[in-house]
């Protein structure tokens, strides 16, 4: 019982700390969305390295190294997944810094049922007709949302996507979270510093040019990615798939609070109710998961 509440604490620092995060994207709004991206992945990669050697996991790390290679297709779904995220996190910082957090907020809260979607094309798992309800309920708010916006919401949608392919591609390799995180950075810190050397040569880079607090906020990138996801890898150790399936909505909610309360962005009546559509979907769907659970948990003491 006492693993299981350090487990939520910890699961509940991560998605709070992610919820925070677009205050700290905005507080580097003076620099440009590619510069931030290549900061955050290299430093990620230094932060992650550096936590990997102070718990004395290198030679697991190189293990992990070898036996990716020795496994084409771990290797490259590890390859495409890195670039997947690194995508992702690009938009989800242009999108902040472009006063687009209810929309982020929004591609958030879709990315579980986009998940569950590749599982059953995917991975041939099946649906409830809970969770085929929930599907439908996300199509109506989604389509409510594009009708108001006069467009499709693509921010939300391409941010859900590649989420939940990147969380499709690591389900198919056995890897230990922070470990994993080191890889996937490896594989494009070389791209970053490419990138980076070219900022610098061609005198566009903020790192080293602005001021003191800028060249700060651009290495704690790294912290601010790692911090996290370490935190994360703790809570999701030690409690149950649907406790994380309830945490997992503090973030966008505090992206959407942050968005509308502290920003000012626009939400109004037509963004209420297709949220609503959308929060009741997710209601039935995570309903459903726990409800599963506690009958799979039931069955197995019985046995």
């Amino acid at each position: 019982m006492h693993t299981e509440k350090s487990g939520v604490l910890w699961a509940i620092g991560a998605y709070t700390i992610w919820g925070f995060l677009p205050i700290y994207w905005k507080s580097l709004g003076h620099v440009t969305s590619s510069e931030i991206l290549v900061s955050r992945i290299i430093w990620a990669f230094v932060m992650t390295l550096l936590l990997v050697l102070l718990m004395k996991n290198g030679r697991y790390l190189i293990e992990d190294l070898k036996t990716l290679w020795s496994s084409k297709r771990d290797f490259w779904y590890l390859v495409c997944a890195s670039f997947l995220v690194s995508g992702n996190w690009f938009l989800f910082i242009w999108a902040v810094n472009h006063d687009l957090l209810v929309q982020t907020s929004l591609g958030y809260y879709i990315n579980p049922l986009m998940s569950v979607l590749l599982g059953v094309f995917f991975l041939k798992e099946k649906l409830s007709k809970a969770q085929q309800s929930a599907f439908l309920l996300a199509a109506v708010g989604v389509v409510i949302l594009t009708i108001s916006y006069g467009k499709f919401p693509w921010i939300a949608f391409v941010l859900a996507i590649t989420f939940a392919v990147y969380g499709l591609l690591k389900k198919q390799i056995k890897l230990d979270a922070l470990r994993g995180m080191t890889i996937e950075t490896l594989f494009i810190t070389p791209i970053a510093l490419g990138f980076y050397i070219w900022l610098f040569w061609n005198k566009q880079s903020a790192f080293l040019h602005v001021d003191i607090k800028t060249d700060i906020l651009l290495i704690f990138t790294g912290i601010a990615t790692a911090l996290p996801l370490v935190m994360f890898a703790k809570g999701a150790q030690r409690i149950p798939l649907y406790m994380i399936g309830f945490l997992q909505y503090i973030a966008p909610t505090m992206m959407l609070f942050l968005g509308v309360i502290i920003y000012g962005e626009t939400f109004g009546k037509i963004d209420f109710i297709s949220f609503a559509f959308i929060w009741t979907a997710l209601i039935v769907f995570t309903t459903s998961k726990v409800v599963e659970a506690i009958k799979a948990k039931k069955k197995g003491s019985s046995n």
